[in-house]
């Protein structure tokens, strides 16, 4: 294994609390409110736009002129001078992102990358694509976010129905489900505990929220908005979505808005831009799985066995592990099929919780990732997640001491 050259400066990323969707940030369009986010973040650390010489852009929902993508945002927080692609892959966005970005990096074509997600699920666009040869030439149409969650064009099935496979074929119980849903809102506690202390290492709270033409502040929120406190005796009260499933409302995400933003840089760099320069923070290994067709929550499983074979690493020799779960289903079918104690996974937090905006979920976990191993005073972590069309993608990072 090649020795990795990109460091992820200390305390050089941020995340917006996420907003449920039809919420407080309805309104924003998702590039210009991450262009504001990313100059009161940089502000604050005292960075330069001039610092980038490359930029990256994860966003998955189409929004009103973001075919001029990364550019048009970066001139929102200064950097006028910064390009960089676009990059689109679902919920597997935000780690494509940071391994763009560490390739760019390792193969000496830039120094120092800006990665910025950002995603609106709220308000989703419609489209219209025009079709010359049907009955009197008219095209079809799609409302982009919810016609994509609810059918699968490869298989003309809801991504929920991949969950309740995978349930039948792992014998997961609705009961189960709903102790993951309570176990991990436990873990949230941990995050918003002490005036949300865990949050405040990498978010800005409390959060105000600006208006559409950004010019004045209308709300201002103390952390995430849309989280549903579940209890047992309400969980018990749901239902499954589909006609003898287990998978109830109650045991998977909502879709959500938000961004998120993280900086890539050579080790010099990291260093001085660092906040704790004792602290070194690497990825060492990425991994990508398709599985079968309609079981979407277990192709995590391939993604992580070659995330660990890529870095030459075991499964017990990971210290903590992050996962975008938009179901329940995907942790337990992941523990059991991995060996992975339950109680490991998702501390201070999860999309389960916190809600899905797409292309900043991932991002957002891998910092939280970060700040947890740091907390530990080092160690190995793995984030995994699952996308659109039956795949994943996993990353392991290391914190350590310089």
């Amino acid at each position: 294994m090649s020795q990795a050259i990109a460091e992820i400066p200390y305390g050089c990323y941020w995340s917006t609390p996420f907003f449920k969707w039809q919420g407080n940030i309805q309104n924003l369009h998702p590039l210009k409110f991450a262009a504001w986010v990313a100059k009161n973040e940089l502000e604050k650390r005292d960075i330069s736009p001039d610092t980038f010489d490359h930029g990256i852009l994860g966003t998955s929902v189409p929004q009103q002129k973001s075919f001029y993508g990364l550019p048009w945002l970066a001139s929102g927080f200064g950097a006028e001078n910064l390009a960089g692609p676009t990059i689109a892959q679902a919920c597997a966005t935000g780690v494509r992102c940071i391994a763009t970005a560490d390739q760019e990096i390792q193969m000496g074509l830039s120094s120092s990358v800006f990665i910025v997600t950002a995603d609106r699920t709220s308000n989703g666009p419609h489209i219209y694509y025009p079709n010359p040869s049907g009955p009197g030439g008219t095209g079809i149409h799609e409302n982009w976010v919810m016609d994509n969650f609810n059918v699968d064009p490869l298989g003309g099935h809801p991504m929920v129905q991949t969950a309740e496979n995978v349930a039948k074929k792992h014998n997961i119980t609705l009961e189960q489900q709903h102790d993951v849903v309570l176990q991990r809102l436990e873990q949230y506690q941990q995050a918003i505990a002490d005036e949300y202390a865990f949050q405040k290492r990498y978010m800005t709270l409390p959060f105000d929220v600006p208006h559409a033409n950004f010019k004045k502040i209308v709300t201002t929120v103390q952390g995430d908005e849309g989280i549903t406190f579940s209890t047992p005796e309400g969980l018990a009260k749901l239902r499954p979505v589909m006609p003898e499933g287990s998978v109830t409302f109650g045991g998977q995400t909502y879709p959500a808005d938000g961004n998120a933003a993280m900086i890539m840089t050579t080790p010099d760099k990291a260093k001085e831009l660092s906040t704790d320069s004792s602290i070194v923070i690497k990825v060492l290994s990425y991994g990508q799985a398709r599985c079968e067709r309609a079981y979407m929550p277990e192709a995590t499983i391939p993604a992580a066995k070659a995330a660990l074979k890529n870095a030459e690493l075991e499964i017990r020799q990971i210290d903590a592990f992050k996962s975008h779960n938009p179901f329940a289903v995907n942790d337990l079918v992941f523990a059991k099929e991995m060996g992975v104690d339950l109680s490991l996974m998702n501390n201070y937090g999860c999309s389960l919780i916190w809600g899905h905006p797409q292309g900043p979920t991932g991002l957002r976990s891998v910092i939280e990732l970060i700040e947890e191993l740091v907390i530990k005073g080092g160690g190995t972590g793995m984030f995994f997640g699952c996308a659109a069309g039956d795949s994943a993608m996993a990353l392991i990072i290391q914190v350590e001491s310089r």
